[in-house]
């Protein structure tokens, strides 16, 4: 039987880390990078991933679409499959791997499979497979595991949550509400302390009785923005799936709010391989402050 063809979209910071480590292990990984910046370009010819071309040209080819972009255009990609899969009269497996909430994935199921093709739910938690950091555990739920099996490899660990869609979003919308959550809300306080003029003794009394998130703050927090415009929506979504289990849906609206001002900073322009790994929190938190009274100006 021939080696099933992946389709990957897109081959962003996620998304091209993935199909290259699927690459290695002997498959054929296809993508499109039609319309998509120079970096994403130079990511997919990095990992050795074939350009086909168009969206068209990955669902005539793939046996499986992986669906790895930012949140809040995963449903309109998810709708765009469809399209193909009922022209084309194939019947893909379509493995939604976005940061999405349990209700945007079922609505996702409900469009494939109304094409006529299939659908698997898959949560991504930890850091691109390769980079030398722990390696991502991929949790997927839904009734076509046996389609994935390449998420379980030297650099990816696949958990099998069950036939159930929506079981592996709601995993990682809980797991990210927690990290991601954690991170808005210690950049929302040491910006506040920054903006009411006590930051030193913040950082005094945070260095004495809580070294250990100190420690946190400084690796993560000068860094954030350049995450941050792909979060902002991944927060919006763990907003809807906390407001789905009966919970408040606040505390992540303002983790997307936060998440945006960053963004409309400076440092927003970044990207994880451009960032300077040399500036300090308070050389950060002078930017955040500067932009905050910047925009209180032009009010």
């Amino acid at each position: 039987m021939a080696q099933p063809v992946i389709g990957i979209m897109s081959p962003g910071d996620m998304g091209h880390k993935i199909g290259g480590e699927i690459r290695k292990q002997g498959y054929r990984v296809v993508t499109s990078t039609t319309g998509r910046s120079a970096l994403t370009k130079t990511r997919a010819e990095r990992e050795g991933l074939e350009d086909v071309g168009s969206l068209a040209k990955i669902v005539e080819a793939s046996d499986v679409i992986l669906s790895v972009m930012p949140p809040e255009i995963a449903e309109d990609f998810a709708k765009q499959v469809a399209a193909e899969v009922k022209t084309q009269g194939k019947s893909p497996v379509f493995v939604d791997c976005n940061a999405i909430s349990p209700v945007t994935m079922k609505r996702i199921d409900a469009i494939i499979r109304g094409a006529g093709g299939k659908c698997m739910d898959a949560g991504i938690v930890g850091s691109p497979p390769g980079s030398g950091r722990i390696k991502p555990k991929i949790y997927v739920s839904g009734p076509h595991v046996d389609a994935v099996g390449f998420f379980n490899s030297d650099t990816m660990s696949l958990i099998d949550m069950g036939p159930e869609i929506g079981r592996a979003s709601a995993l990682k919308m809980c797991y990210a509400g927690l990290t991601k959550g954690t991170n808005a809300l210690r950049t929302a306080v040491l910006l506040s302390g920054e903006m009411l003029g006590v930051g030193p003794e913040l950082k005094s009394a945070l260095v004495e009785s809580q070294g250990q998130q100190w420690q946190q703050i400084n690796a993560v927090v000068p860094f954030l923005a350049c995450d941050a415009g792909r979060w902002s929506g991944e927060m919006d979504q763990i907003a809807e799936t906390f407001a789905s289990a009966g919970v408040t849906d606040k505390i992540h609206k303002g983790a997307a709010e936060l998440f945006r001002f960053l963004d409309s900073t400076p440092l927003g322009a970044e990207t994880r391989e451009s960032a300077d790994r040399s500036r300090t929190l308070d050389q950060t938190l002078a930017i955040y402050g500067d932009t905050i009274r910047g925009k209180k100006a032009a009010e």
